[in-house]
């Protein structure tokens, strides 16, 4: 998939699809109706109504992307996937499902798609087969081809055989949302370490789901295989050539995973320094796409890339700034999280993510214009447990605060009660979110009380940079300070300790 610009300004294509929308039942050609709608045939029975369409296929509204011009792409020169994107869902979660399915959406247009449509089937479990059931397989292939899609995107991880079964029945290519993920991760990556661990996922993913078409992939290197003139000793069974894929991979994710081992110590080196010099840090996290890196910018002026696409930031930012009584901490930007974030995201992210797990405090961000903003905040704390990060004081920050009204704020202030409500574009609630990080720090360890000669001014700025100063007084032989400091701070200034 390539990479997608913006085709709308003030209605963008995201916040299209991320808004909420009626869902109108549908099925081929016209012949189901609505699945839930108000309106029956009073000549009906309803009740073997409700067994023929029990499963059938219901569109989602909203999931159609609209090009404003289609010479756009012609300028590009690029063929922008178009897909139609499917669910599976049980009986009473048809809100949680569609809000999925709007997600899946989303990151299919991140990931440079045209979604022409989004379909859900009602059914306790997906098919283990097909995904759908082989009936509604036949359908989705009508669909597909009515509508000249060439890509299937389930919003799942299918099993291997379901996709290869699914795509045999569909005759287009078939992924999962996860797939979806990891084109996204693979186009945004920027730095080595980043762009290591995507490809060490994408290999993760790959491996049980090598596909052999015809005798090309069983095919035997060695015997007369091997070519004219081979001679003795290099007949024999040899490889097939999906054996050697698989042995290139194994070999390939061993380099990366001793590549990504070897950035270790680079990080902990910045980490041991900080740990230091007794800086503070504050990590921020939140769903992808909530306002993170627009935060840090805001506070820091980080000059941060910001985009309205999911996953727009990969690569960890840390930066520094100060709290109103002058100490010092950094700020760390961190990869979105998602829901159904696929496990080998989370393994090869571990390094990216581990800033949070050395926080002493985390941030979380959380998208107040969201539909569903309660299943994002558990996304979010489920991935924070899964680093060893729970025990750390969290501040939740209700960000976009500036598209809600009063009613909606009520509700949030339901879900977190001591939440801050901020906008990044604006700076409202900016001076409080501050103020509670400000409040929430730990504070340094040691009391010093110090009587520091005029020509060390050095010590004076060190101790308002990394200590906090609580009473500073200027007297005839010195300065006369007591602040709050670190052991190592504490320990370099001896020699200027007086009594109080």
């Amino acid at each position: 998939m390539a990479d997608t610009e913006n085709h709308d300004t003030d209605d963008g294509v995201l916040d299209r699809i991320l808004a909420s929308g009626e869902a109108r039942a549908f099925s081929v050609f016209g012949r189901a109706q609505a699945l839930h709608g108000d309106a029956t045939d009073s000549n009906s029975d309803g009740e073997q109504l409700e067994r023929e369409e029990r499963r059938a296929l219901r569109r989602v509204g909203g999931l159609s992307t609209e090009l404003d011009d289609v010479t756009e792409v012609e300028y590009r020169q690029l063929r922008l996937e178009n897909v139609v994107l499917i669910g599976v869902y049980p009986q009473g979660s048809v809100d949680e499902a569609e809000n999925s399915l709007r997600e899946l959406s989303a990151l299919a247009e991140t990931a440079g798609a045209v979604v022409l449509d989004g379909l859900l089937q009602r059914r306790p479990h997906p098919d283990p087969s097909t995904y759908l059931g082989r009936g509604k397989a036949e359908e989705l292939r009508d669909i597909v081809r009515t509508l000249n899609a060439d890509t299937v995107i389930a919003d799942t991880e299918l099993a291997p055989s379901q996709r290869r079964a699914l795509e045999d029945v569909v005759k287009v290519k078939v992924i999962d949302r996860t797939a979806v993920i990891l084109d996204i991760f693979s186009q945004h990556a920027q730095s080595r370490e980043g762009k290591a661990q995507v490809e060490l996922a994408q290999l993760e993913y790959l491996l049980p789901r090598l596909r052999g078409w015809g005798e090309s992939m069983s095919r035997q290197a060695g015997g007369q295989v091997g070519g004219a003139g081979a001679g003795m000793g290099s007949r024999g069974p040899g490889e097939t050539k999906i054996e050697l894929d698989r042995r290139r991979i194994h070999t390939r994710m061993a380099r990366l995973r001793k590549q990504i081992k070897a950035f270790a110590p680079a990080r902990e080196a910045k980490r041991a320094n900080r740990s230091r010099f007794a800086v503070p840090s504050v990590a921020i996290v939140g769903y992808t796409n909530a306002g993170k890196s627009s935060l840090l910018n805001r506070v820091t002026q980080a000059g941060v890339l910001v985009e309205n696409a999911l996953f727009a930031t990969l690569d960890s930012t840390t930066r520094r700034t100060r709290t109103e009584d002058g100490r010092e901490f950094t700020f760390s930007d961190t990869v979105g999280f998602v829901r159904n974030l696929p496990h080998q995201l989370v393994e090869a992210f571990r390094s990216t993510l581990e800033e949070v797990s050395y926080a002493d405090l985390v941030v979380h961000v959380v998208d107040a214009a969201h539909p569903d903003p309660a299943s994002q905040i558990t996304t979010v704390h489920d991935v924070i447990g899964d680093v060893g990060a729970r025990d750390i004081p969290e501040i939740i920050v209700f960000n976009k605060a500036d598209l809600i009204d009063d009613d909606q704020r009520l509700l949030l202030r339901g879900l977190a009660p001591n939440a801050v409500f901020a906008s990044a574009r604006t700076g409202d609630g900016i001076a409080e979110l501050l103020k509670e990080i400000e409040r929430m720090l730990p504070h340094p360890p040691v009391d010093v009380a110090l009587l520091v000669p005029y020509d060390r001014g050095d010590i004076i700025s060190m101790l308002h940079r990394r200590g906090e100063v609580t009473n500073i007084d200027y007297r005839d032989d010195g300065t006369y300070v007591e602040a709050s400091v670190s052991e190592e701070i504490a320990a370099q200034v001896t020699e200027f300790a007086v009594s109080t």
